[in-house]
């Protein structure tokens, strides 16, 4: 088993889903089958305009071949492993790029760093994964959790110290949730997709939630596109299906609400929920039709 980078565009041409599966070329397969049964970095290249470096890290749970494409391979996500990063990393920073192995031995960049997939030193992991969990400044929430020793665990800092010692913590689900409220709230700027309100009280807590579109307990993945900003008022409605999204990002009112002209006057003006700019942060249809399927009351 080794570490591992997967380079992955939003605009990719391969039928990749990041948190459930990599698509890729034979010519990578001895590559990729090293990474078997361990964890990978995703990493969206420097050409692409806005690009977010090194993005997420996952589990590769087994390659097999791809049914529906002859030639080509599919590295299948563990469920529940994948998690988007706090921080986004570049590739270089002030001290150099921060993958080391993709330097030659004269200290230049070398071609290893076009390989859609390669090979990651446990250092270099360490370093990237410890840049993209770091939280110096964690978004609080709007309410103070109750103490025990899961808080203190919560707001410990994230310390790397040996990549094998310590990815464990990569399937915390306090780090996760940590994660994925810094994420969500800032991609939605901390306002609620449902009614539109940005809220934050004296303290500095946000009045929105960071809720999942399929839930965990449903092997709902912690990617941002299934993710969304919610009200505590719009979040409760949302999970218990009284309201729901179509994949154009229209609201949708449950016929089982009792007071439909109460709820219809919390929702925002559009008439849509307000979502990201960039596309591949917005809810994807994936999870909306299954929110549809499997929780929204028609």
């Amino acid at each position: 088993m080794a570490f591992g980078v997967f380079i992955h565009r939003a605009d990719s041409i391969y039928e990749d889903t990041p948190a459930e599966r990599y698509q890729f070329p034979r010519q990578y397969l001895g590559r990729a089958q090293a990474c078997e049964g361990d964890w990978i970095v995703y990493y969206e290249p420097r050409k692409v305009p806005g690009t977010k470096g090194y993005f997420a890290v996952a589990k590769v749970e087994r390659i097999v071949p791809d049914p529906s494409a002859p030639g080509m391979y599919l590295a299948l996500i563990e469920p529940g492993s994948y998690l988007d990063f706090a921080h986004p990393v570049p590739f270089a920073e002030e001290n150099g790029v921060i993958e080391r192995g993709v330097l030659n031995e004269e200290g230049n960049i070398s071609g290893r760093a076009q390989a859609a997939v390669r090979a990651l030193s446990p250092s270099d992991f360490n370093r990237i994964v410890e840049a993209g969990l770091r939280d110096e400044a964690p978004l609080l929430p709007r309410s103070e959790p109750a103490a025990s020793s899961a808080v203190a665990e919560d707001r410990a800092p994230f310390i790397f110290e040996q990549a094998r010692d310590r990815v464990a913590t990569l399937g915390s689900r306090i780090v996760r949730d940590r994660v994925f409220r810094r994420i969500v709230l800032r991609a939605y700027d901390e306002r609620c997709a449902i009614t539109g309100l940005r809220l934050i009280n004296g303290g500095g807590r946000a009045e929105v939630e960071a809720g999942h579109i399929r839930p965990v307990e449903a092997n709902g993945p912690d990617i941002l596109s299934n993710g969304i900003a919610l009200s505590g008022t719009a979040h409760w409605m949302f999970d218990r299906g009284l309201i729901g999204l179509a994949d154009d990002l229209e609201i949708l009112v449950s016929r089982q609400v009792n007071d439909r002209a109460s709820v219809r006057g919390i929702i925002n003006p559009t008439g849509r929920a307000i979502v990201p700019a960039r596309v591949d942060e917005r809810p994807h249809p994936h999870f909306l039709r299954w929110h549809r399927d499997h929780c929204f009351k028609q």
